[in-house]
């Protein structure tokens, strides 16, 4: 195996990541001293304007049978009731049925649903943003088909237009909105990366062509953290003789503005990467290691924007598995046990389960399968913005023993993860618990085997 040091990256800093923010733990206003009446209206308009024929139903499902419960990481770890998905939802759901449901007049004229208080909006903050990763387990297991992890969403954001954000995910998400990227990765600071990468690793790095068939993009965690994937992905696309680029002017895949509910701020992200694959041509636009980047342009951009998209966009799992089984991509054998841990957002919710355990296959490695793998797989409690919130972390780490538990019972030699944000928490985590594990990037582990 030609990855000698698989164990031996860089650490990772934390607190650089979440860009050094602190500020009183409790800070809900982010927006200035709007007034109590107009809070509550702006969070009740924008989480109703988002309503259809479909959301509705949901709403209207619940049959209160508590299987959601026992699909999230949060209530199974604590048994705390609050944590039950459809529960975060309860101020929505009040709204909803007083307000805009088919019973509404009713409802206001007996006093049988309450106004939604200020109060309860900032007591409801922690469930729908510190205690939810969007991970979407809870939405597989409801009887009903109701999409739980899409409403929470969805209540983000009306929680984002009344100013009731985690001040550090605000913060993220405000400054990848001034400049370009959440954790200070700007169109030069990001050039200086490609290029250092491409010294370092001596590979031909490709960046602001004018014409080219794919655009490959970057997270700002690896950008910031994991460098190494930038030489990694340029390693495999050279390898293919494969025309790529890097555009300065739309590289950032991070969409905070999904992570904190303003949807304007999602819009301007994704619109950077789809102006500049145009801008060059491109067929196709291939996603990082990045869960909710996928999700953000592979499934809800064209809505967003109100346009089909002009190319083909694939998660780099996805990729590297079309290029394996094409026989197209050549790899060494890997002679090690690991076990894969699927990101939520690309796995359950993006459906691309198969493709890293095509690329596990090609690479020989003997597959040891965590429990509730696949599309079942417990999420790793870092996504949906979770990580960069300082008063979740006691949560997040009480969540993460799972995964612990997990991966030890599987006795694999090698962790392997295809999302730098799963990534990160497990560095996060490892270091919390002193565990003797450390997470390692499919597409990295590729490029450190690819037959001449």
């Amino acid at each position: 195996m030609s990855t000698a040091d698989l164990d031996q990256k860089h650490p990772l800093d934390l607190e650089s990541a979440r860009i050094g923010v602190r500020k009183p733990e409790h800070r809900y206003d982010v927006q200035g001293d709007t007034p109590d009446e107009a809070r509550v209206h702006a969070a009740m308009v924008n989480f109703v304007k988002d309503f259809g024929a479909t959301a509705a139903t949901y709403m209207e499902s619940c049959i209160h049978c508590g299987q959601c419960a026992e699909a999230c990481h949060f209530y199974v770890q604590t048994e705390d009731p609050r944590y039950t998905p459809i529960w975060k939802l309860e101020p929505f759901k009040q709204a909803y049925k007083r307000e805009a449901g088919p019973f509404s007049l009713i409802y206001r004229l007996l006093g049988l649903k309450k106004r939604v208080t200020t109060a309860e909006l900032k007591e409801w903050q922690e469930l729908i943003y510190d205690s939810c990763t969007l991970c979407g387990r809870c939405t597989m297991i409801c009887p009903m088909g109701i999409d739980i992890a899409t409403l929470v969403g969805q209540a983000r954001h009306g929680m984002f237009q009344a100013g009731i954000v985690p001040h550090e995910l605000w913060s993220v998400a405000e400054r990848a909105q001034r400049e370009g990227s959440p954790l200070g990765a700007t169109p030069s600071v990001f050039e200086e990366r490609v290029e250092w990468m491409g010294d370092e690793h001596e590979v031909e790095m490709f960046i602001d062509k004018d014409r080219a068939d794919v655009v490959l993009t970057m997270s700002s965690i690896e950008i910031q953290k994991y460098p190494e994937s930038m030489a990694a992905i340029a390693k495999v696309m050279n390898h293919l003789g494969l025309d790529w680029t890097f555009r300065t002017d739309g590289y950032e895949a991070t969409n905070f503005g999904l992570l904190s509910g303003n949807t304007a701020w999602q819009r301007d992200m994704s619109r950077k990467i789809v102006d500049a694959a145009k801008q060059c041509g491109a067929h196709t636009v291939i996603l990082p290691e990045c869960g909710h980047a996928y999700g953000a342009l592979r499934w809800q951009a064209a809505n967003l924007l109100g346009e089909k998209l002009p190319f083909k966009v694939l998660h780099v799992s996805e990729f590297l598995a079309e290029q394996v089984n094409s026989g197209r991509l050549k790899l060494k054998q890997v002679d090690k046990s690991a076990t894969f841990h699927d990101p939520c957002q690309v796995s359950r919710r993006g459906g691309a389960t198969q493709a890293p355990r095509d690329v596990l296959k090609a690479l020989g490695v003997e597959l040891r399968e965590m429990e509730n793998a696949g599309d079942y797989n417990w999420c790793c409690g870092g996504g949906g913005g979770v990580i960069t919130i300082h008063r979740a972390d006691p949560l997040r780490y009480k969540t993460f023993e799972i995964k612990m538990a997990q991966i030890d019972r599987t006795g694999a030699e090698v962790l392997l993860t295809s999302c730098s944000n799963c990534r990160q928490n497990f560095d996060d985590s490892q270091a919390h618990f002193h565990w003797d594990k450390t997470m390692h990037s499919l597409l990295e582990l590729v490029a450190d085997n690819l037959v001449s």
